[in-house]
């Protein structure tokens, strides 16, 4: 069966060979364990319960996550046999260690495989929250699919400019689809419900990271999700990009400046947001990238 799951639509029989976005039809877990560097509201005392999926549709040439973004890095733990039992395993094993959260990062490609999975582990009593957390570039079918399954919208917003976007993920119609499906997140999730701790229940954060010598994009990203969004959601403004390889735009070579970043903060505040996260300057630090190994399955 051809692969449409992603806006890419590159019609790839992943049964047979991988997609654009280098994943095959089995569902493939890079990392799954407590991740303490996530928003306040989701890391908590206990961490957040990351679920790392290899591959990715966008493939930015700076992604910070490349060791599994381009496909299969480990040996593969979710035999097509076996996949629903072990991630069900996954699941109440993240809830045995008190995450406050069951966190999906970039599951796209497998997300249709997931969501049974997903229904059933809720069905036998796994009452965390599940986080979607992906690129923002996303088919509006496949994130009507998870109306009443995802709790919390965790998507990015890239890009404003789609000359930008062209440029570093070959997506060009990055902000148009990232527009409409954040727009569906927020329709299925319109306001933010926090535990009696300050743990996020149900609702969208969005977050933005500022790309070095690109602080015009970030400034019309922010003031789009202001206006057209207002407090319904979190915006998260990062200032955590590191230059992982040499790139040959010379601008990615370096990490955001404080002058860059205090600019794009000011001018938030400015807009009158309220409800924002921001991060201090030790984000932008390879240490902060999670380590892709086995021993970090559970």
């Amino acid at each position: 069966m051809k692969c449409f799951i992603c806006p890419r639509k590159c019609g790839v029989d992943r049964k047979i060979e991988a997609g654009f976005c280098g994943c095959t039809d089995t569902i493939h877990i890079c990392r799954a364990a407590p991740h303490f560097w996530e928003e306040p509201c989701l890391s908590g005392k206990n961490g957040s319960g990351t679920i790392f999926s290899a591959g990715c549709q966008l493939h930015c040439i700076y992604c910070q996550n490349h060791k599994i973004s381009n496909g299969i890095v480990t040996e593969n733990i979710l035999q097509e046999s076996n996949s629903k039992k072990k991630l069900l395993e996954i699941f109440f094993g993240l809830k045995s260690k008190g995450v406050h959260n069951i966190n999906l990062v970039t599951p796209d490609m497998y997300i249709y495989k997931l969501i049974p999975i997903i229904k059933k582990a809720k069905s036998e009593g796994l009452n965390l929250p599940f986080v979607m957390n992906c690129s923002g570039y996303e088919n509006a079918e496949m994130i009507k699919s998870l109306e009443g399954i995802i709790d919390i919208y965790l998507p990015d917003f890239k890009y404003m400019s789609p000359l930008l976007a062209n440029k570093y993920s070959l997506a060009k119609d990055y902000p148009d689809v990232a527009k409409y499906a954040i727009d569906l997140m927020v329709s299925q999730q319109p306001e933010c419900v926090f535990d009696s701790d300050g743990i996020l229940q149900q609702g969208v954060i969005v977050r933005h990271m500022i790309l070095p010598g690109n602080i015009h994009d970030s400034k019309k990203i922010i003031s789009y999700l202001h206006e057209k969004f207002g407090n319904k959601i979190y915006i998260s403004i990062m200032n955590q990009y590191t230059p992982v390889k040499t790139h040959k735009y010379k601008e990615l070579n370096r990490k955001v400046s404080e002058e860059e970043y205090e600019e794009i903060i000011s001018f938030a505040l400015n807009l009158g947001i309220e409800n924002s996260y921001i991060q201090e300057g030790e984000a932008a630090d390879e240490s902060f990238i999670p380590d892709f190994s086995e021993k970090s399955i559970i």
